[in-house]
């Protein structure tokens, strides 16, 4: 184990509504044993949670090489109680979603050689600019994009959008619709149902616009709604049938979002994921007027 110290002091606190508090031989685990007075008072009062403290005097100082105790001032050696697990394709300059859409473009609208004039000496900003359609890398759709009265981004609440139980429905290699049967078995009530299709290895390739990509079907997303579905995700090119066979029918994204059933495409990394056992989020900006906008997709897993 590496070496670990702790700290034994006095400490007069002044708080900046008035009254005070002094301790007599405090002590408190420290990252090292090189620590300022400064930087041992603001663990000092992390520690034991004081608020409006104007000032704090340390005093009869000494550094002990001693196991930590724990506490709110300095991480112990305890592991991590969960995991998360992106699931979002990566936007970049030029990049392709959507065949024949707009791609992304990505600039700089302040450099940081030019930020160097508005500020001091040794201070530089760099703030960029991205010009893109909503449909863009991974996204949700929400009522507004199927449905005019339907809500928008800012209409959309977030119980719908973040730290939902999820589920994920393996659907076999070679399969093309994911049909109610292949939803039978599994209980979606209130969770967000994720569909994993593998279609993901192909995103940015000509093949994951093509004929073979992986959709749900109309009465599939019917049964997902009448079972209490809260969101339905899928890592192909869109949730519905996209081949000139479907004439450009989208029966599940008209089902889905007038039942007011959040819908995120386009994910990745769905094989990382557990069947149950984690919880989803695929939250994006509150943006007024708008049905669609990409989402930085995760799990999170106990651990």
């Amino acid at each position: 184990m590496a070496e670990q110290y702790r700290a034994q002091f006095d400490a007069e606190v002044t708080f900046a509504n008035g009254g005070g508090l002094r301790t007599e031989g405090f002590r408190l685990d420290i990252p090292g044993r090189d620590i300022a007075d400064d930087e041992l008072a603001a663990l000092f009062v992390r520690h034991l949670g004081l608020l409006m403290v104007a000032e704090v005097r340390i005093d009869r100082r000494t550094i002990i090489e001693e196991p930590h105790k724990g506490g709110h001032g300095v991480a112990t050696d305890t592991p991590s109680a969960r995991r998360l697990v992106e699931l979002s394709h990566v936007i970049s300059d030029g990049m392709t979603t959507l065949p024949g859409w707009p791609a992304p473009r990505i600039t700089d609208w302040l450099t940081r050689e030019a930020s160097r004039a508005n500020y001091a000496p040794g201070t530089e900003f760099h703030v960029a600019r991205i010009d893109m359609i909503a449909n863009t890398g991974t996204y949700l759709d929400t009522p507004a994009h199927r449905w005019a009265d339907g809500a928008d981004l800012t209409g959309t609440p977030l119980d719908r959008l973040a730290d939902l139980p999820g589920l994920v429905v393996r659907v076999p290699a070679g399969t093309r619709a994911v049909d109610r049967l292949l939803l039978a078995p599994y209980d979606v009530a209130g969770r967000a149902v994720l569909l994993h299709t593998g279609w993901d290895a192909h995103f940015g390739t000509d093949r994951y616009a093509g004929p073979a990509a992986p959709y749900l079907t109309g009465d599939a997303a019917r049964a997902l709604v009448d079972a209490g579905a809260a969101l339905v995700g899928i890592d192909s090119i869109n949730i519905d049938d996209m081949s000139p066979a479907a004439r450009g029918e989208r029966p599940a994204h008209s089902a889905l979002l007038a039942a007011g059933v959040p819908v995120v495409e386009h994910l990745t990394g769905l094989d990382a994921l557990p069947p149950t056992g984690f919880r989803f989020t695929a939250a994006p900006p509150r943006v007024a007027g708008m049905g669609t906008f990409p989402v930085r997709a995760f799990a999170t897993i106990d651990t």
